[in-house]
């Protein structure tokens, strides 16, 4: 703790900032392992258990709207707290008895869990804004790096978490200990936490929700297809196809997919040194452009390689992986720049917006990935998979070139 003392302010309230991230991660990852695992006992199709989180998905849309005009007139270290409590209140719905579990009740459970979650990751990410000098971006690309990286990683680790608890201690006692440990983390944090952060000079008006920065715009149009890109075939069509086509049980797809995030996760957290930033070279619009197109091959690659029925499930698993390196590049990339762009009054408004699209892009992937998967198979999610991310990187072409270093 007097190591902890003995380090500059700015230091102490990011590492305050990412443990609260990280707690809150955690939680979330096992969670949501927690509601796939009980009702897949039950008997749910992957697709039924998909549209538990639809109300997930569109609860982030309106909360990353909302959230960062609340950012900006509470202070970020009040919404980050405010999403801390309400994921405790989410989790503290499900501790009602068995008979009252019933779908309705864990998709407003879920519904609040998004609000939450975007809550937090927005106040986490425009926090780290205003605690690194406007001289230092390359920085501040590091430290969202770490934090969106570990993050990631972290929500692998809490998928394992969330199985272990069901196994050990079954539903209701897993919620609990989750709600006990998070409570306990609220708490520091309340304490803790600097007051006002990112808390605007002047109150902005409703009617500044939607950004009037043309990079933020067009940042926001490219995640939004870029997350889409993800999860069209990520969040139903590929756990189902492993479990149907390579007869892997729900364990073996779990764990697979867990440590594929941690992996993800890990190559996020080491983005600057790969994209050069590391030795000076930060980011730009044309890095977005460059690493976009790069992903837009692999989901080709992997469908037509499926179309040929050679090395199926050697094409499924590398395909995977390295997509799921490029992707978490892409997505350090757009998580960087967005803080970037962002202004300095009212972080949180453009912050907000961006995360609003994200939300958009995992919503529109959830649906179709359920909806194409069950009509058209595995491939077609593929090639809505590389369409997505090509409409990314032409969306990338507008965003600003910035070659005189800071």
């Amino acid at each position: 703790m007097n190591g902890l003392a003995n380090l500059p302010a700015s230091l102490r309230q990011y590492i305050l900032i990412t443990g609260n991230y990280w707690a809150f991660t955690l939680t979330d990852g096992a969670l949501r392992m927690l509601v796939v695992l009980y009702f897949y006992g039950l008997g749910y199709s992957p697709f039924d258990i998909a549209m538990l989180f639809v109300f997930y998905e569109v609860f982030g849309v309106i909360t990353n709207l909302l959230g960062g005009w609340l950012g900006a007139r509470l202070g970020l270290n009040k919404t980050m707290n405010i999403g801390l409590f309400l994921q405790i209140m989410a989790l503290a719905m499900l501790l009602v008895p068995v008979n009252l579990l019933l779908i309705p009740w864990v998709m407003a459970a879920q519904a609040l869990s998004g609000i939450a979650k975007d809550l937090n990751k927005m106040s986490a990410k425009s926090a780290i804004k205003m605690l690194v000098p406007k001289d230092a971006e390359g920085q501040l690309f590091k430290w969202i790096a770490i934090l969106t990286g570990s993050k990631n990683a972290l929500k692998g680790i809490g998928f394992f978490m969330g199985g272990t608890l069901l196994a050990a201690f079954g539903f209701r006692n897993a919620i609990g200990i989750m709600v006990v440990l998070l409570a306990l983390v609220w708490v520091l944090s309340l304490i803790k936490l600097k007051k006002d952060i990112g808390k605007a000079k002047t109150k902005p008006k409703f009617t500044e929700l939607f950004s009037k920065s043309q990079a933020v715009n067009v940042l926001s149009a490219a995640r939004l297809f870029l997350f889409g890109a993800r999860d069209v075939w990520f969040v139903v069509a590929l756990p189902v196809y492993l479990s149907s086509q390579f007869g892997w049980n729900h364990s073996w797809v779990g764990g697979f997919l867990a440590l594929w995030v941690i992996g993800y996760g890990f190559v996020q957290t080491i983005a600057p040194k790969i994209t050069g930033s590391a030795k000076g070279q930060n980011p730009d619009g044309h890095h977005a452009l460059m690493w976009a197109l790069l992903l837009s091959v692999i989901p080709v690659l992997i469908a037509m390689t499926l179309m040929l029925e050679w090395h199926d499930k050697a094409a499924i698993i590398v395909g995977l992986l390295i997509f799921g390196a490029i992707f978490a590049i892409n997505s350090s990339l757009h998580s960087y720049l967005i803080v970037s762009y962002a202004s300095e009054e009212g972080v949180s408004l453009d912050v907000g917006f961006y995360y609003m699209a994200n939300a958009m892009g995992r919503l529109l992937g959830t649906v179709l990935s359920g909806w194409l998967y069950q009509d058209y198979g595995l491939i077609v999610c593929l090639w809505f998979s590389s369409s997505f991310v090509a409409i990314a990187a032409l969306l990338s072409i507008a965003l600003p070139r910035n070659n005189a270093l800071n």
